[in-house]
């Protein structure tokens, strides 16, 4: 006889997997602790399987565990839609999202097409372009909801993830190696100022290789091996790969992704896309934490 899964459990499971813990879970859910614990209690003894490891430090995936993410995930996303189809038809307009170009992909695409179908007849204008000039709109109320690439969180912010800043250039370029380094960056991108700041703390000599106000021309500069640039890890532009410089260049720090919502606007397609836009995030920083070496598969170091 079919048994049927119980999806609040199960968004319980999701969120223990993408915080990294129960503790955090909670908090995200606004439940206590020992709710979301009894949910996942259920869940195993449903299943009889066991979904979490809990011998060691914090809280792994079993092999089961991995597996049921997957379907959980679809599950809820598809109950998720036909809720959002179901009960908000009604909603028309447009909303302005604005999100700077180099971190467009991955995660976008897939929520413009979520929100695509849980609000048909709402439309998103998507802006594409500097932090510095997705604030100064965001400010002047010219949109509705933004991301960021910044070194902190102003007030009102929301931080999705923390991620790395690297050195990008030439696939098996040798530009890195050359004195003075020649930099290659948009006059806007708030990067420029991170890897100078990072060079002049090193003493390594630099120069301004290419100042442009367009993406192409920096992308045909540095993909000729012109000039190196600097990127959010995961978040490389076409044609430039991560430089393996073995400590020739300095360490550029982390830059946060921040989500700003308008208080004027907070409408229910508002919000449904910002969470919309939190979840991607979260399955996007869960991927990228299962890649790295001291990570535990399917467990996000930021929830």
């Amino acid at each position: 006889m079919p048994r049927n899964l119980d999806l609040t459990a199960l968004r319980s499971f999701v969120a223990v997997a993408d915080a990294g813990g129960v503790t955090r879970a909670a908090g995200f859910l606004n439940l206590t602790q020992s709710a979301v614990s009894m949910q996942i209690k259920r869940l195993e003894e449903a299943l009889d399987l066991a979904l979490l490891d809990r011998t060691g430090r914090g809280v792994a995936l079993t092999g089961a565990g991995e597996q049921l993410l997957s379907y959980a995930r679809r599950m809820l996303s598809l109950n998720d839609e036909a809720w959002t189809r179901l009960t908000c038809d009604g909603h028309e307009g447009a909303i302005v999202l604005g999100v700077p170009h180099d971190i467009v992909y991955p995660a976008i695409p897939g929520v413009l097409q979520r929100f695509a179908a849980g609000f048909p007849r709402m439309k998103v204008q998507l802006i594409s372009s500097f932090t510095l000039d997705l604030k100064a709109e965001f400010a002047r109320g010219a949109a509705d909801l933004i991301l960021t690439t910044e070194e902190g969180c102003d007030q009102g912010g929301e931080t999705l993830a923390e991620v790395d800043l690297i050195w990008v250039g030439a696939p098996d370029g040798v530009a890195w190696r050359n004195r003075p380094l020649r930099l290659a960056f948009e006059e806007a991108c708030v990067f420029r100022a991170a890897a100078i700041n990072a060079l002049d703390a090193a003493g390594i000599d630099w120069e301004m290789g290419v100042s442009t106000t367009q993406p192409r021309a920096l992308e045909a500069i540095v993909s000729a091996d012109l000039g190196v640039h600097a990127a959010l890890e995961g978040a490389c532009p076409p044609r430039m790969e991560p430089i393996a410089h073995h400590g020739a260049l300095p360490d550029l720090g982390t830059k946060m992704i921040n989500m700003y919502v308008r208080d004027a606007d907070r409408s229910p397609p508002v919000m449904a896309l910002a969470e919309m836009v939190r979840d991607a995030y979260r399955m996007t920083e869960s991927a990228r934490m299962a890649y790295k070496p001291d990570s535990v598969p399917g467990i996000a170091a930021h929830g």
